[in-house]
C-alpha cells in the first residue's frame, strides 16, 4: 500500500498547479457530469455534512457548496490542498487518504468519489469502500465517477508535461457495481458517457444499506 500511496501523493504534488488549469472550466464542458452533481446535490443539500474524497484542487468540491451543500474536500496532496484552498478560500480542504480517513463513524450524510479511485489497486478497494461505508449514516448517498474499460496503465508524464508515476486503472461498471455491493451499499443506478470516444466514464449511484 505504501508504495502507490506515496507515488499518487508525489505525482500529483509535482502536477497539481497544472492539473488545476487543465480542469477548471471541467464542469462546464462537461453537460452529463453537471447533471449528475444536481442530482447528487439535491440528495444530500441542507442534511449534513458531505465528503468530496479525492477532491484535488476542490473545483467540484466548491462547485457543490454553490449549489447549498455542506461539502468539504479531502486529498492525499498537500500541493493540490494548497491550490484548492487558495482558489476556493470559502470552502474547507484538509490532506487525508482515502484508505484512513479522519472523520467520525457515521458522520456524513453523502460522499463524492470523482475520478479518484482510477489509482487505487483493485486489491486496496474494499478497503476503500469499506472506509467510505463506516463514515456514512444508514441510507446515505454516493456518487463515483470512473473511467470505463478493463485495463491499466502506467502514467508517467502528466499535465503540463510533469513526471508522474501512477497507474490508471479503467474498470467495467458492473466491476465496480459489484464491489459497492459486497461493501454494503446498494447500486440505484448507473450513466455511462462517451461509449464512442478513447476516454469513456462512468458514474453510479448508490446508497449505503
Amino acid at each position: 500500500m505504501v508504495d502507490w500511496l506515496d507515488d499518487a501523493r508525489t505525482s500529483y504534488d509535482t502536477v497539481a498547479e497544472s492539473y488545476a488549469e487543465y480542469v477548471r472550466d471541467a464542469l462546464a464542458g462537461a453537460p452529463l457530469v453537471s447533471a449528475a452533481l444536481g442530482v447528487f446535490a439535491d440528495s444530500v443539500r441542507g442534511v449534513g455534512p458531505v465528503g468530496d474524497i479525492g477532491c484535488g484542487p476542490g473545483h467540484v468540491t466548491a462547485h457543490l457548496r454553490t449549489s447549498g451543500v455542506d461539502a468539504f474536500g479531502v486529498d492525499l496532496s498537500s500541493a493540490m490542498i494548497d491550490v484548492a484552498r487558495r482558489q476556493h478560500p470559502g470552502s474547507t480542504f484538509s490532506i487525508g487518504s482515502m484508505t484512513a480517513l479522519g472523520v467520525a463513524d457515521e458522520s456524513l450524510a453523502g460522499l463524492l468519489a470523482f475520478w479518484s479511485l482510477i489509482h487505487i489497486p483493485d486489491d486496496a478497494i474494499p478497503g476503500v469502500l469499506a472506509e467510505f461505508r463506516r463514515v456514512l449514516r444508514s441510507g446515505a448517498p454516493v456518487l463515483l465517477g470512473f473511467h470505463l474499460g478493463d485495463r491499466s496503465r502506467l502514467k508517467t508524464e502528466g499535465y503540463g508535461g510533469h513526471p508522474m508515476n501512477v497507474y490508471v486503472h479503467r474498470r467495467p461498471a458492473e466491476r465496480m457495481a459489484g464491489w459497492l455491493e459486497d461493501a454494503g451499499f446498494v447500486v440505484t443506478s448507473q450513466l455511462l458517457m462517451d461509449l464512442d470516444s478513447s476516454h469513456p466514464g462512468a458514474m453510479l449511484f448508490a446508497r449505503r444499506g
